[in-house]
C-alpha cells in the first residue's frame, strides 16, 4: 500500500479561487471591500514566512490585508490601545495578532480584546467558545486546514475511531471538537498519556489519526494502522528541512491517505484565515 497524498497546495489553489468567486459576488452586492489587518510586534522569521502566505491568499480572494507593525518595547496597554483602535475602525472587518509576542505581552488577554465578530483567528474566548457549543463558521485556522483535508479524502468520519496526539488550545482542542461534530468517536493523547507508555497503542487504533505535538518524526511509522487516514500537523526544522511529527516514509506505506510536511496542512492554513475573514465581512454587511 502507498498511502494516497493529500496535497495542501492544490487544495489551496482550488479553495482560493471559490473564495474568490465569492468576494467577487460580495463586492458586486455591497460596494465594499473586505479589509483584514494583522498586528505584527517585533520581526519574527517565522512571522514573516507566515505574513507572506497569508498576503498572497488575500491576493488571490481579492481583499485588503494590511500589517500594522509594533515595536518589541510597545507595552500591553499600548497594544490593546491599538486593538481598540481597529476595533472601532469600520472600515475593518478582522483582525488577529500574530505569535509570537514578546515577553511581557498578554497573548491571551490581548486576543480576547479583539472585538469577536473582528476575530480572525476565532482564538478569542467568545468564539471558542462558540466553537465548542458547535454554533460557529470562525474556527481557527489549524484546525480548520486539518480538517478540510481531512474532509477532502472522502471517507465517512462518523463512527472511525479518532486519535488526536496533542491538546493545545490553537490545535488538538479544536480538532476534538470537530470530529465529535463529524460523529467520529475521538481519544485525546498527551503527555501524560506517553509517560503512561500508552500512546503507541492507542496509535495503532487509529483509523483516523491527527497530530499536533512539536516533536519531529516522534509518531514512528510502523505504529499507524493498516489503512489508516494520517494528517500532520507537525512542523519542525530539523537541518535546515521541515519535517512532521510523523515519519512519513513509514507512515506512507501504511496509511490510506497521509498529509506530506511540507505541502500538507500548512498551504491550507492562509485559506481558512481568509474564509473566515469572509464569514465575518458577510455579518458585517448583512449578508451572512
Amino acid at each position: 500500500m502507498s498511502a494516497v497524498l493529500l496535497d495542501g497546495k492544490a487544495f489551496a489553489v482550488k479553495a482560493l479561487a471559490e473564495l474568490k468567486a465569492d468576494v467577487d459576488r460580495l463586492k458586486g452586492v455591497t460596494g465594499v471591500t473586505p479589509r483584514f489587518v494583522n498586528i505584527v510586534i517585533g520581526h519574527d522569521a517565522s512571522a514573516a514566512s507566515y505574513g507572506r502566505s497569508q498576503k498572497r491568499a488575500a491576493e488571490a480572494v481579492g481583499v485588503d490585508y494590511e500589517f500594522t507593525f509594533l515595536p518589541p518595547q510597545v507595552t500591553q496597554e499600548e497594544l490593546l490601545d491599538q486593538i481598540k483602535f481597529l476595533n472601532d475602525d469600520a472600515s475593518v472587518h478582522g483582525v488577529m495578532l500574530h505569535k509570537p509576542v514578546p515577553a511581557g505581552i498578554v497573548f491571551d488577554q490581548a486576543v480576547n480584546a479583539i472585538r469577536p465578530d473582528k476575530d480572525l483567528e476565532g482564538m478569542g474566548v467568545v468564539n471558542m467558545g462558540r466553537l465548542f457549543m458547535g454554533q460557529t463558521k470562525v474556527i481557527p485556522c489549524t484546525p480548520a486546514a486539518a480538517m478540510a483535508l481531512l474532509v477532502s479524502s472522502g471517507v465517512d468520519l462518523a463512527g472511525k475511531h479518532a486519535v488526536v496526539v496533542g491538546r493545545s488550545e490553537i490545535v488538538g482542542k479544536p480538532v476534538i471538537m470537530l470530529l465529535l461534530e463529524k460523529n467520529a468517536t475521538v481519544t485525546v493523547c498527551h503527555s501524560g498519556t506517553s509517560r503512561a507508555g500508552r500512546l503507541e497503542d492507542h496509535v495503532r487504533a487509529a483509523e483516523i489519526l491527527v497530530v499536533a505535538m512539536g516533536k519531529p518524526g516522534f509518531i514512528k511509522g510502523e505504529w499507524v494502522r493498516a489503512g489508516a487516514v494520517v494528517i500532520d500537523v507537525g512542523i519542525n526544522a530539523v537541518d535546515g528541512k521541515i519535517t512532521g511529527d510523523v515519519a512519513f516514509e513509514a507512515a506512507v506505506s501504511r496509511a490510506s491517505f497521509i498529509t506530506p510536511v511540507p505541502g500538507g496542512v500548512g498551504p491550507v492554513t492562509a485559506v481558512m484565515l481568509m474564509k473566515n475573514g469572509i464569514e465575518m465581512f458577510k455579518q458585517h454587511v448583512g449578508q451572512a
